[in-house]
């Protein structure tokens, strides 16, 4: 990160801290299971169960979320003048607003000294709660906020400090196979050139490197049949790679000269096993380039042998090099993909972080960020599926999504069942 982002990083967190410090309504609050500040437990009275005691008149409600061996569900304890009453007298209802205009509604039945609610309180455990109550004929109401894993950053800030929002949705996700390989002349575009008659060599005209054309003069050589001179032309376009003659020599039947077309290489990718099975032709091939870009190509076959001494088999692809970036010899890493698959929701890689025990992504409302916890599926090197915890078009962070992180963890909130 360059000096211009670190400043913003802390501009970030100097403005959250002064936020925080002056309106500490709008914080991060401690519901009645433990979130929010550490110091925040002075914030409202705690019951027997460490919950959230709620009191009007002589009547009080103990608002708890229990987790112990079941999924998060809402457990309340009445009161009457500080004494408990039989769950069987009580009705009540909770609703909690989300960001993003959800709503989550809660009924409640009794069981045993307590009233259970009808589903699992979700993560995040972040809202906006409204709880009623009726009892002996009269009615309850409370309202009060319970927010965890969220903050504020205005726009512009967020915008200097790099970070980016996408949209979740559906996404092809591929079937990476990775893969160890090397650069290989291409067979097709190589040759070997040979004299065509036997005879002293009077001139050799290239030398190694040179491009040469098809029908180029390599070297003058002197028939020794006829005496007459002829010339030795090249019979492709390409590189010399190895000059085995010099003026003088006599040329026999061995090769005089070697050259290739480096324009297109081949691509040889050793798989091993079960992988090997995988592997057809046509399938999308990428490599990254030493220039940190990628190259994108396809297997044309998986040759018939395997390796001896390594029992690993061939698959090859054509490898285009017209910068001349690839050099035969090189050895690659390269994926193969064995498949795609489209996924309805998926987010970026970059974009995961870990907040308690889960991977997240921070959603972005407006100006405000929160968490989401993520149940993940299959991933590619791009992607990963997410199976629950995210809404199909919800903004999510990207880049820079460790800063929201740092300015959540700043203000210090827990989850303290």
């Amino acid at each position: 990160m360059n000096t211009s982002r670190l400043q913003f990083l802390g501009l970030i967190l100097i403005l959250s801290g002064l936020m925080a410090c002056s309106t500490p309504e709008s914080g991060h609050h401690e519901d009645a299971h433990g979130h929010g500040h550490e110091e925040a437990e002075t914030e409202f009275e705690r019951g027997p169960n460490r919950g959230r005691m709620l009191r009007q008149d002589d009547f009080a409600i103990e608002v708890t979320i229990f987790e112990t061996g079941v999924p998060p569900q809402f457990r309340l304890y009445a009161y009457v003048k500080d004494r408990p009453v039989p769950a069987t007298e009580v009705k009540a209802t909770i609703a909690l607003g989300r960001l993003g205009g959800i709503t989550d509604t809660f009924q409640f039945k009794p069981e045993g000294l307590y009233l259970v609610g009808n589903a699992t309180v979700v993560e995040p455990h972040s809202f906006d709660v409204e709880v009623t109550a009726s009892h002996g004929g009269r009615n309850f109401a409370w309202r009060y906020e319970s927010y965890e894993g969220r903050t504020s950053i205005p726009s512009a800030i967020a915008k200097e400090a790099g970070v980016t929002v996408e949209r979740a949705g559906p996404v092809m996700l591929r079937e990476p196979l990775a893969l160890m390989g090397q650069v290989a002349l291409n067979g097709d575009r190589y040759a070997e050139v040979r004299a065509r008659f036997a005879g002293p060599v009077q001139n050799v005209h290239v030398n190694i490197g040179d491009s040469v054309r098809r029908g180029q003069t390599l070297a003058t050589i002197e028939n020794s049949d006829t005496l007459v001179s002829y010339a030795l032309t090249s019979p492709i376009e390409g590189v010399v790679l190895a000059r085995h003659t010099n003026a003088g020599d006599v040329a026999g039947t061995n090769p005089l000269f070697e050259i290739a077309d480096l324009s297109v290489l081949w691509l040889e990718l050793h798989a091993f096993g079960e992988d090997a099975g995988r592997l057809r032709a046509g399938q999308s091939v990428r490599l990254a380039s030493g220039q940190g870009g990628a190259t994108t190509t396809e297997l044309q076959r998986v040759l018939p042998l395997a390796s001896s001494a390594s029992q690993s088999v061939v698959a090859r692809a054509l490898l285009p090099n017209p910068e001349g970036q690839w050099r035969p010899g090189m050895a690659v890493k390269a994926e193969v993909i064995l498949g795609e698959r489209e996924v309805p929701l998926a987010v970026r890689l970059p974009a995961l972080q870990r907040f308690r025990d889960f991977t997240v992504v921070f959603a972005r409302f407006g100006d405000t960020y929160e968490v989401r916890m993520l149940e993940l599926g299959q991933r590619d090197g791009e992607f990963v599926e997410v199976l629950d915890g995210l809404t199909a078009g919800s903004e999510y962070v990207v880049e820079q999504s460790f800063l929201i992180k740092a300015d959540i963890e700043k203000s210090g909130a827990s989850h303290d069942h």
